[in-house]
């Protein structure tokens, strides 16, 4: 069992053999191979420092954010007319994802959760990657502002491809969006199509586990499934790069979860927080918390026979690792954290 605390998480990490990634401790290779070899990439990266917005409350500020979604949604329709744009084999519309949806969730992204992003030099200039998070929030709001805080944040603007549970592609509308917007059904098959093109990918293994705990299990991860991502990295040899949220979990502090009434309207879990279903709608506006992305060092898969997919323990090893890699991260960043909502 993986202890969630401990004295001295590097001396630990060094007793496993396994050095730190997240960028925060002990100076690693920029990608860390799981059997201790040290491979330096050909030239330095230059680390970037974290980028922080502040907030919006003023009513010129409010008014300048519709007003800039407007613009950009009336250009969209001009520009669809035309008929150029393009559509790809998984459903993402760049056209739409820069028009409307990147102009919209950016003013939430800067100016509601004042998003802070550390580690950017740490994905890929180019090719393929996968990115494993910790997944909270009663909502899945965390795949949307990890797709702009890489779109906005890396120096080639790179799309984040993230991957979503089939719930999400069920529903008419819903499922639709999120594939112009990037997404696609968290499957093998996917996955491994998307890797094996050169995109970054995004995955969060705690899956509706993660997204429904109590507040009270806050920043503490859930089981990370059976490690199937790490099967995708290895087949495809593409890096894992831990991913830490901090800021996902107080949006909407689950108190309770309505266990029957969720049974019977077919969800995993009917949330309780402060303001919902108190206040009705207006309860779903997620609380204003201060956010922090941390993207860690990549974890080296290539020196992994293709065979090593199939076993039970090196999935295992390699999937324990992961998850302690942004555990720990995370009670780093939670401990140099300020203000949860006022930060």
């Amino acid at each position: 069992m993986i202890s969630l605390y401990t004295a001295d998480p590097r001396a630990q990490r060094a007793r496993s053999g396994h050095p730190n990634t997240d960028g925060f401790g002990t100076d690693g290779a920029e990608i860390v191979p799981i059997n201790n070899e040290i491979v330096l990439p050909d030239e330095p990266v230059t680390p970037h420092g974290p980028v922080r917005h502040s907030p919006l409350f003023s009513l010129g500020g409010i008014r300048s954010a519709v007003a800039d979604s407007l613009i950009a949604t009336s250009g969209f329709i001009r520009e669809r007319m035309t008929g150029e744009y393009s559509v790809d084999d998984f459903g993402f519309d760049p056209h739409f994802a820069e028009t409307v949806f990147f102009p919209a969730i950016r003013q939430v992204y800067q100016k509601w959760f004042r998003v802070e992003v550390t580690g950017i030099e740490n994905l890929p200039a180019a090719g393929g990657a996968l990115l494993v998070g910790n997944h909270a929030g009663s909502l899945p709001v965390d795949g949307l502002i990890t797709s702009v805080a890489v779109r906005d944040n890396h120096p080639n603007q790179r799309y984040l491809r993230p991957l979503a549970a089939d719930m999400v592609f069920d529903a008419p509308v819903l499922g639709d969006l999120a594939r112009r917007i990037g997404a696609t059904l968290a499957c093998v098959e996917d996955a491994e199509s998307l890797l094996r093109q050169g995109e970054l990918t995004a995955v969060w293994p705690e899956g509706y586990k993660g997204l429904g705990k109590p507040f009270r299990d806050r920043y503490k991860l859930q089981r990370f499934g059976r490690g199937g991502f790490v099967t995708t990295a290895i087949r495809t040899r593409a890096p894992i790069i831990p991913m830490s949220i901090v800021g996902s979990e107080e949006i909407y502090p689950m108190v309770a979860d309505l266990k029957p009434l969720a049974k019977a309207l077919g969800l995993p879990y009917f949330p309780v927080t402060p303001l919902f279903p108190l206040l009705g709608p207006l309860g779903l506006v997620p609380l204003p918390s201060k956010w922090h992305i941390h993207f860690g060092r990549p974890i080296d898969t290539s020196s992994y026979d293709v065979s090593a997919a199939d076993d039970p323990m090196v999935v295992f090893d390699l999937t324990d690792h992961v998850r302690e890699e942004i555990q720990q991260t995370l009670f780093r960043m939670l401990s140099r954290r300020g203000s949860v909502y006022l930060g």
